[in-house]
């Protein structure tokens, strides 16, 4: 489970997330939804301890994750497909993460299967479409098999058939009890992935509840989120409402 309380980051005078408080649950696909600078990579940074909070906290089961050693067996993370040595194979790229947490080799191979590389696992990753990063990214992620998996906008470059593969893997990793949270500005692909919604606009929070009820709201998921968003350009524009 992953629980934010008082989160806020400011950098200099600009505060990219401002008071949130909010609880990722396992056995669901959570959606962290918001438009482009919503703040929603700078929340997964602090989650995973790649950014300090100026106050409040977030802790994965409990604990604050950056002091959890072997990091990958506990949370898998894709924050940017291209973050990664283009000199590099894939099964390098991969065994080298596996050794530093401890995890076989084996499991390079197995994670390579799993999401349609394993054709291509000595091919170096410079060579590679956004979509086959992307693919190699989830790899890494599920690569220590963790109770936690977050992912930031990983239908990028996708084709199709690769969203639809996506799309079922999260479902089937919180059927199996696991924690998945998944970052889109793309309020249609939420309605295909997610059962619960973390919504934040201007690093607020909007809303958090189920998606049948965020579409209760309104006629369509996108209208409800357009709303919500204008409300919290309004608070933040004006001061009060």
């Amino acid at each position: 489970m992953i629980e934010a309380n008082g989160l806020t980051k400011r950098f200099g005078r600009t505060t990219a997330i401002d008071d949130l408080t909010f609880t990722v649950r396992p056995g669901q696909v959570t959606g962290f939804l918001g438009p482009n600078g919503a703040g929603k990579t700078t929340t997964l940074r602090m989650i995973l301890g790649l950014n300090r909070p100026t106050r409040g906290s977030v802790t994965v089961d409990g604990q604050v994750f950056r002091d959890r050693s072997r990091g990958l067996r506990h949370v898998g993370a894709l924050l940017d497909a291209d973050d990664v040595h283009g000199g590099r194979s894939a099964k390098a790229h991969l065994a080298a993460l596996a050794r530093s947490n401890g995890i076989s080799r084996q499991r390079v191979d197995t994670v390579l299967q799993e999401v349609g590389l394993a054709d291509a696992a000595r091919r170096r990753i410079g060579e590679f479409s956004l979509g086959m990063k992307q693919r190699l990214g989830i790899a890494a992620a599920l690569l220590g098999d963790p109770p936690v998996l977050m992912f930031d906008e990983p239908l990028n470059g996708l084709d199709p058939e690769g969203v639809t593969w996506v799309r079922a893997l999260f479902r089937r990793l919180a059927a199996e009890g696991r924690t998945v949270f998944v970052s889109s500005h793309l309020m249609g692909e939420m309605e295909n992935t997610a059962d619960h919604l973390i919504v934040i606009g201007r690093g607020r929070l909007l809303a958090a509840e189920s998606l049948a009820a965020f579409v209760a709201r309104a006629d369509s998921l996108e209208e409800a989120f357009m709303t919500l968003t204008a409300d919290s350009i309004e608070y933040t524009a004006g001061g009060s409402r």
